[in-house]
């Protein structure tokens, strides 16, 4: 019997990872960054190749790629509460994450599963530089 690629353990540590952020993290998240697009909309990502994903919104996940490109993905539908954890999970059975996938809100406290919701596509983007804000 084949496992599927994300656990238990990886949907906790996903979990674990989101509610570590604290609220410095939170309050950067709070708002989506404005990003330029930087090539055509893809279907598919290469898991492995993902570095790091950045919810944004119950809209927006940003991957970043380990060769430090940025894919947006905007939901079509958004998915409830996605913003506010800021934590979901997924699973495929290839090394690809694509526009028919759908992702499942992790909800930390208590741990549970919430919303699943489809992805769109991934659309290349270069991200408008952060703004300092004065202290």
């Amino acid at each position: 019997m084949m496992r599927p690629p994300h656990s238990l353990a990886t949907m906790l540590l996903i979990a674990m990872t989101a509610a570590t952020l604290g609220p410095a993290a939170a309050r950067d998240r709070d708002t989506v960054p404005a990003a330029t697009p930087a090539g055509k909309p893809q279907s598919c990502i290469t898991r492995h190749r993902i570095s790091n994903s950045i919810v944004r919104s119950d809209d927006v996940i940003d991957f970043e790629m380990i060769d430090h490109k940025v894919y947006r993905n905007t939901l079509p539908g958004g998915c409830p509460g996605l913003g506010f954890q800021q934590a979901f999970s997924y699973s495929t059975s290839i090394d690809q994450l694509c526009s028919s996938d759908i992702i499942t809100v992790l909800y930390t406290s208590p741990l549970r599963s919430g919303a699943s919701c489809g992805l769109g596509q991934f659309q290349p983007v270069t991200l408008a530089p952060r703004v300092s804000k004065p202290h």
